[in-house]
C-alpha cells in the first residue's frame, strides 16, 4: 500500500472577504507542484461563503463538478435551465460541463454562513452535452455503513448520481469505537479520504478534522474511529 497524508493546516488558503477557501490542490492563485491532483481528482475546495455572496457567472468545460453543502444552503444557476435552483445541506449536486456551460452559484441565505465542498474530477469522455443532477441523501443511512453518492454512468446504479469517470464518491459516519474496511474498485484506483469531523485512524495513521489521506496500490484499507467521525471518500483512477 502507498499512502500520503494531507494535513488540514497545509492546504492552500485564500481570504476574499466574502469567501474563505481552503484548497487541497492547486487552484486560483494557489500553486503547489506537489499538490496538482490525486489521480483523476483535480479539485477539492472547502469553501465558506458569507450570506448573500457567491460566484458570478463563469464558464466550465470538460470537467465533472460535484458540490456538497455541509452547512447552509446554496443556489445554483446555469445555461441549461437559466433559473436559480436551491441546494440544501443533505443534498449533492453534479454537473458534467462537457462541451461548455455557464453557471453561477451563491449562498442561498442572506445572513447565514455556507460551507461546502467543491469537487472537480477529470472525465473519461470529452466534449459531451452538459448534464445536471441533484439528490437528497439521508444522514441516517450512512451511520456506520457506506453511503454511495456518486458513481460512473457505466455502472448503471440506481438511486445515486452519475458522472463520466470510473469513480465513486461516498460518505460514512462512524460512531466512536467502530471501524470499516473500504475496498477499492481496481488495482488502478486510489481513494482520497477527507475527514470532515472527528478523529480517525487509517492503517495506523491518525487523522484530525479536515485532514485527508490518499491511498493507492492496495485492495482495501481499514478506517477506525477514535471519536464520532464524518468521512468523505473520493475514489478515482490513478492513471487515466
Amino acid at each position: 500500500m502507498k499512502s500520503k497524508i494531507f494535513k488540514a493546516l497545509e492546504r492552500g488558503f485564500a481570504d476574499y472577504g466574502w469567501l474563505k477557501a481552503n484548497y487541497s490542490f492547486s487552484f486560483a492563485n494557489y500553486r503547489n507542484p506537489q499538490k496538482e491532483h490525486f489521480g483523476a481528482l483535480r479539485v477539492l475546495n472547502d469553501d465558506f461563503i458569507q450570506g448573500g455572496a457567491g460566484f458570478g457567472e463563469h464558464p466550465h468545460n470538460n470537467m465533472e463538478i460535484i458540490s456538497i453543502p455541509l452547512s447552509g444552503s446554496l443556489k445554483h444557476k446555469d445555461s441549461m435551465s437559466n433559473t436559480w435552483i436551491p441546494l440544501e445541506t443533505g443534498e449533492v449536486q453534479v454537473m458534467s460541463a462537457g462541451n461548455g456551460i455557464q453557471h453561477a452559484e451563491k449562498n442561498g441565505a442572506s445572513n447565514e454562513l455556507l460551507n461546502l465542498f467543491q469537487i472537480w474530477i477529470i472525465p473519461d469522455k470529452m466534449h459531451i452535452e452538459p448534464t445536471y443532477g441533484q439528490k437528497i441523501f439521508e444522514a441516517s443511512k450512512r451511520k456506520n455503513t457506506l453511503q454511495v453518492l456518486v458513481h460512473s454512468y457505466k455502472d448503471g446504479i440506481e438511486d445515486v448520481l452519475s458522472i463520466h469517470q470510473d469513480a465513486q464518491i461516498s460518505r460514512i459516519d462512524l460512531t466512536k469505537g467502530n471501524s470499516f474496511d473500504y475496498t477499492l474498485r481496481s488495482a488502478n484506483h486510489g481513494v482520497y479520504a477527507m475527514l470532515i469531523s472527528g478523529q480517525i485512524e487509517i492503517d495506523n495513521s491518525l487523522l484530525e478534522a479536515r485532514d485527508a489521506m490518499g491511498i493507492w496500490h492496495t485492495d482495501s484499507c481499514n478506517i477506525a474511529s477514535h471519536e464520532d467521525a464524518e468521512i468523505l471518500l473520493i475514489e478515482v483512477p490513478m492513471v487515466f
